[in-house]
């Protein structure tokens, strides 16, 4: 089992990341905020799993173990795979799927590609005790009504930053840009990662 991968990024496109960790290049599937945060010629560190399947070995990696533990809750879940489970982690935090779980509400979820309403009910029953969340959602005071705004604060968390920190800067950016930058996830994402600066994770390496 391969349980962590450190080493340098050689490519990051989509949501495939290339990581050289002696002489190997490792392809890992990561979430599209990863893959964008993600410099080529920089280290990064990913928490990883490896799926065995009879025609393929896929790695799935992540920025923090939390992450890492909630996917693989989620493809403990009837009719939710790998590529579904790492969807819901695309759009949404750790943090956000516990209380999801907690409060029932498989509209979340529904709202995640690939994922229909009876997967999503399937997700609420099935992680229910499983999950706890640790801090009350952030939600951006100018940002709140900007429908991207969910996605990329979910992305940032997952890229390292706390909520608050994130939340803050996401708010600062959104008052200062288009109505066309706003609607746009990566457009919003990228404005966002410039103003805060390299990824936590990427630091602590």
């Amino acid at each position: 089992m391969i349980s962590t991968l450190r080493g340098t990024v050689l490519s990051a496109l989509g949501t495939i990341v290339v990581i050289e960790v002696g002489g190997v290049g490792f392809s890992v599937n990561v979430t599209p905020a990863e893959a964008l945060g993600a410099r080529i010629g920089s280290e990064l560190r990913l928490n990883t799993t490896l799926i065995v399947r009879e025609d393929a070995l896929t790695l799935f990696g992540f920025a923090t173990p939390d992450e890492l533990g909630v996917f693989e809750l989620l493809i403990g879940v009837t009719g939710v795979g790998p590529k579904s489970a790492l969807g819901v982690l695309s759009a949404l935090s750790p943090d956000d799927i516990a209380r999801a779980v907690a409060a029932d509400d498989d509209a979340v979820f529904r709202k995640v590609s690939g994922i229909g309403p009876k997967t999503a009910k399937l997700i609420t029953l099935s992680l229910a005790g499983k999950l706890v969340p640790t801090s009350p959602a952030a939600v951006p005071r100018i940002a709140a009504g900007v429908p991207a705004v969910d996605s990329v604060l979910a992305a940032l968390v997952g890229l390292g930053w706390s909520e608050r920190v994130a939340a803050q800067t996401l708010d600062e950016v959104v008052a200062e840009t288009d109505e066309s930058a706003r609607a746009s996830v990566p457009a919003l994402l990228r404005l966002t990662l410039g103003r805060l600066g390299p990824s936590q994770h990427g630091r602590a390496s």
